[in-house]
């Protein structure tokens, strides 16, 4: 069957270009015109996931390929609001990091003799924090900057705890 055939047979079921594109500006004039400047990008590899965040001043949406173009209507403004609520949860200052040090010390560690000299922000893509016993400094990922504050007090008492046993031994497990 060559093209002819198969545009004669298909005429009448098969959608215009400017009926789809009719559909597309319907749907799309339910999002909120108040929307800060976003971009959709479809991959491949998702399944399910979809992700947000904003780079170069633009919000980035990770969607499935396969993601239906309603259902991606849907989703932006949920994600957006989830990147403006994320940005919105102020990044703590050194100085509130070293706070939450101590307070953590005097809490659950009263027995420690060893006090951080600083606890910093630090742009770190493998770790959620880091620990130099020498010079008692501790690192933490500014990837945790939003995220919830059991969140990072977890990741600033195990690097305290680094302070007295440098590695996860036992002895790092008894506290």
């Amino acid at each position: 069957m060559d093209n002819f055939e198969q545009q004669i047979l298909f005429t009448d079921i098969l959608p215009t270009v400017s009926e789809i594109s009719a559909r597309k500006k319907k749907i799309e004039a339910n999002l909120p015109p108040d929307l800060p400047a976003y971009r959709v990008i479809r991959k491949e590899r998702r399944r399910r996931s979809v992700s947000a965040y904003r780079q170069g001043g633009v919000i980035q949406i990770h969607i499935p390929a396969k993601m239906s173009r309603r259902q991606e209507i849907e989703i932006i403004p949920e994600m957006i609001s989830m990147v403006l609520r994320r940005e919105a949860r102020e990044r703590k200052t050194d100085l509130q990091l070293m706070q939450i040090g101590i307070e953590l010390l005097t809490q659950y560690l009263p027995e420690f003799d060893t006090h951080p000299a600083s606890i910093n922000w630090r742009n770190m893509s493998e770790r959620w924090g880091s620990c130099t016993t020498v010079d008692r400094t501790i690192r933490i990922s500014d990837r945790l900057v939003g995220s919830p504050a059991y969140v990072l007090n977890y990741i600033i008492f195990h690097e305290l705890i680094h302070l007295q046993v440098p590695n996860h031994d036992s002895d790092f497990y008894n506290y």
